[in-house]
């Protein structure tokens, strides 16, 4: 990458129009040019500016985040129109959403008039990926664009001409990474987001039938840490403990004195040596010793603190907290809010820093104070070699409401970070009644220090009168008090926020919005005072998938996704790697929890009522699934009965009451059959040639394309009512109007006699073929009032009657679909083909219609 590039004309893209607006500002001193682009919300500030050695011409504009996302093509965007574990597998591609088309025009025109790209994005993973999404919008717009990128953690003078001076080439490692973590978060949130959704919304009309019921990697853990405490508290036995309690009051004042035994379970002990101290009630004081103490300031704030304390102290939100320290760093008030850095670099001005802050008429005159001493801040130990810890870059004076508060928080936690320690001096007196000991811990404050500015910390003094060693006393009273363990408390938001950065689960940047989306799903809600609980559909979910044995509620597996991403960007592993190894990982756990599905609703059974609904033949595909393998319209009606198979266990799966279409089984098998979909009933899958191993069994990932001879192989992965569609409490009959092309099929009479019936349910017509042709004279059956695409030879009619039917004619070559009695019928070798009369081979091999005529590959006549 040339140092100098060739012209002059350098487009700058940022990733806020703030942002753009308050660089352009700085550079060119307040002297841009503002124009329109084609996105209304993202302006043009064109100046000039030297750099390159050269006086340039600069235009600056801006995305609005991301500029593209990931979609799946257009044959998985219904819900319905694929098996969700299909979406593990599915083709991907990044599109432009249409209300970001305009900036993208914006971007293609104004890179065509420039001959050098910088990115001006946020420098972390998000920004750096939404750089790479710019890069590549310009690049197909003017191939030879130069591309460089601006580092900056803060919008000031200093660092934008930093920035300027220090061009570097964007981190595609870092990018990459954000692409695998957006592709996987597609594959994964879609396909358990289909499958709970789809299913949970049939078996719990009432409750959830509008309802997105949502999965997340980053989600689920997030919910089972709320779940987790709850289960906690739920669970908390409470156990009575006993203590004894000294008290002395002097002239001096009143001294309570904590048992060294702290407390005991058993009642009659603690009364036991509570007797023995009331009878020796003489007090001697064993030892007086005094030490200096420290309360220590805060260090460097990072967004994960930041968060926490706005949460704590404020009582705003983390989303409300990021969304405002955003709009203070795009204004220049404050540093990057997305950091994890608690060390302050060597090369920063503190001094600087903290005298912008003596004009402020509440914290003022201690910035002074700081500044005669010089800010010695107490470093932490992280840093992410990106940014600074978050700070205030200039003073704002006219803030107001929650902006004001957040700033005065980032203020504040600066100024007590660069001042001293507070300071004290603690004694700590014991004493001995009857050889049991006792103390007493009091406090003297001798220099608040950073407590004069951080109001946010507390350390109370706790005042005791003078004692010297061996000095003996009575004491006022000697007493056993008693008390009750008691229960963790609920989690904050706070907690819920350090435990997901304990456990790796999402960034900095993301923590605010994992929380927010378990509450807008109403996994999760917040009690007045400020603690999570959870949902009757959250603890659901997690307790459905936490007895399928899958900890999809824990951390690990997301962690593990986190770890390997931060590898992607250190270049130590290959993003490919990764994308297959999670994509397998959690393909083959989707697989193992929807055939595990009816613990879902058992679990959500317990908070949202019993099923408004039996199960019945359907699951996420199943119904779907059975239809397709036998007739489309061979099962009518289908109905639960109160009969449990006995065969097929674990789990309780009732048996169904068909109705099957006339002609749609063979002739021995009644039209009315009571059988079980659970694999065990052989008649019912001989009889329709149906896999129900597939309802017992976990899907592969080509599940749908490759169809099963209707053999059935047992084995551990049993699939129970989950898979079966609900009914109303029964028996109860269940309709469903499936929209499919016909397949013709024969229909019997429950008398005996055979009638040929169409697709559509009337007798056929039988007619003769009187077109010149092989098949000339020749009898079929079609449509009377030719709704369908019905069509059967009458030769053949009669030879389908008799099992294992196989035409060899050398006059047609179409066979039954299986060797077996056919789930419905029989169809052309042209499966697939679409309008008008079935086809069939002549003796030459070519297609024909009915009437003979040959026929192209679209089914229609061909021309000679």
């Amino acid at each position: 990458m040339a140092r100098y590039p060739a012209g002059n004309r350098i487009l700058c893209v940022a990733e806020k129009n703030d942002a753009a607006k308050s660089v352009a500002e700085i550079m060119s001193r307040g002297g841009f040019r503002r124009s329109e682009g084609f996105s209304r919300f993202n302006k043009i500030y064109k100046y000039d500016y030297n750099m390159f050695n050269q006086q340039c011409s600069i235009t600056m504009t801006s995305v609005s985040g991301h500029l593209m996302n990931y979609a799946f093509t257009a044959a998985y965007k219904s819900w319905r129109g694929c098996n969700p574990v299909a979406l593990f597998d599915a083709t991907v591609h990044k599109v432009c959403p249409d209300d970001y088309k305009d900036i993208k025009r914006t971007l293609e025109r104004e890179a065509r008039q420039h001959d050098v790209l910088i990115v001006w994005t946020d420098c972390d993973r998000e920004g750096e990926n939404i750089g790479f999404e710019v890069i590549n919008v310009c690049l197909e717009a003017k191939p030879n664009l130069q591309v460089y990128r601006a580092r900056f953690s803060e919008i000031t003078p200093q660092s934008v001409s930093n920035a300027c001076n220090n061009l570097v080439p964007p981190d595609e490692l870092v990018s990459t990474a954000v692409d695998v973590r957006q592709e996987l978060d597609l594959r994964i949130g879609a396909a358990f987001t289909r499958l709970q959704t789809l299913r949970l919304q049939k078996v719990f009309p009432e409750a959830l039938e509008h309802q997105l019921i949502s999965f997340g990697s980053c989600q689920f853990p997030t919910l089972g840490f709320v779940v987790e405490r709850y289960k906690q508290v739920e669970a908390f036995i409470p156990e009575a403990f006993y203590k004894i309690r000294v008290t002395h009051q002097t002239e001096e004042g009143t001294t309570e004195f904590n048992w060294n035994r702290q407390r005991l379970f058993n009642k009659l002990a603690c009364e036991v040596l509570l007797q023995i101290c009331v009878e020796q009630p003489l007090a001697t004081v064993t030892d007086v010793r005094s030490k200096h103490k420290s309360k220590w300031r805060p260090q460097p704030l990072d967004t994960v603190e930041m968060e926490k304390l706005s949460s704590r102290k404020l009582r705003i939100s983390a989303k409300e907290t990021m969304k405002i320290a955003e709009k203070l760093y795009t204004s220049g008030f404050i540093s990057y809010p997305r950091t994890e850095t608690t060390i302050f670099p060597k090369d920063l001005n503190l001094f600087n820093l903290v005298q912008e802050q003596t004009q402020d008429p509440n914290w003022g005159p201690f910035a002074t104070g700081i500044l005669q001493h010089g800010p010695t801040p107490r470093q932490g130990n992280k840093t992410d070699q990106a940014h600074p810890p978050i700070h205030p870059t200039k003073y704002a004076g006219n803030l107001q409401g929650n902006e004001q508060k957040v700033y005065e928080l980032i203020v504040r936690h600066f100024l007590a970070c660069c001042s001293q320690d507070a300071q004290g001096q603690e004694t700590v007196v014991e004493i001995n009644i009857a050889n049991e000991g006792f103390s007493v811990h009091g406090l003297i404050i001798i220099a608040r220090n950073y407590l004069d500015v951080y109001p946010y910390d507390k350390w109370n003094a706790k005042v005791i009168p003078h004692y010297e060693k061996d000095q003996q006393f009575e004491p006022s009273q000697i007493q056993m008090v008693d008390g009750e363990t008691s229960s963790p408390p609920l989690l904050t938001e706070a907690d819920l926020i350090a435990l997901m950065e304990k456990h790796g689960i999402g960034t900095d940047a993301t923590h605010a919005d994992h929380i927010e989306t378990i509450k807008s799903r109403l996994y999760v809600g917040v009690r007045p005072d400020g603690r999570f609980v959870p949902g009757e559909l959250g603890m659901g979910l997690v307790e459905g998938y936490d007895l399928m044995g899958y900890e999809l509620s824990k951390p690990n597996l997301r962690a593990e996704l986190e770890a390997d991403l931060k590898c992607i960007c250190e270049g130590t592993k290959n993003a490919e790697d990764v994308l297959t190894e999670q994509v397998t990982k959690y393909k083959s756990v989707f697989i193992e929890a929807a055939a595990k599905a009816n613990l879902l609703d058992q679990a959500l059974s317990h908070y949202l009522g019993q099923p408004a609904q039996q199960y019945v033949v359907e699951a996420a595909w199943g119904i779907q699934h059975v239809r397709q393998q036998s007739s489309p319209s061979a099962v009518m009606k289908a109905e639960v009965t109160d009969t449990v198979c006995q065969e097929c266990q674990p789990g309780a799966i009732k048996k169904i009451r068909f109705r099957f279409k006339k002609g749609s089984v063979p002739l021995m098998f009644p039209l009315e059959y009571v059988g079980c979909i659970g694999g065990c009933d052989q008649d019912l899958k001989e009889a329709l040639d149906l896999n129900l191993g597939y309802l017992r069994t976990a899907p592969s990932g080509n599940s749908g394309n490759n169809r099963s001879s209707g053999s059935y192989s047992s084995n551990s992965n049993t699939l129970h009512p989950s898979h079966l569609m609900v009914a109303p409490h029964g028996p109860h009959k269940v309709e469903e109007e499936v929209h499919r092309p016909h397949h013709h099929h024969l229909e019997t009479e429950a008398s005996g006699s055979n009638a040929v019936v169409c697709s559509c349910g009337s007798d056929a017509v039988e007619l003769t073929v009187k077109k010149d042709g092989p098949n000339q004279g020749r009898k079929f059956f079609k449509c009377q009032s030719s709704q369908c695409n019905f069509f059967l030879w009458s030769d053949q009619e009669t030879t389908q009657n008799t099992a294992g039917f196989n035409s060899n004619s050398s006059s047609t070559n179409w066979q039954p679909r299986s060797s077996s009695f056919g789930g419905g019928g029989f169809q052309s070798g042209n499966e697939g083909s679409g309008s008008g009369y079935e086809s069939v081979n002549d003796e030459n091999g070519r297609s024909t219609n009915v009437w003979g005529e040959v026929l192209c590959q679209c089914n229609q006549a061909a021309v000679e």
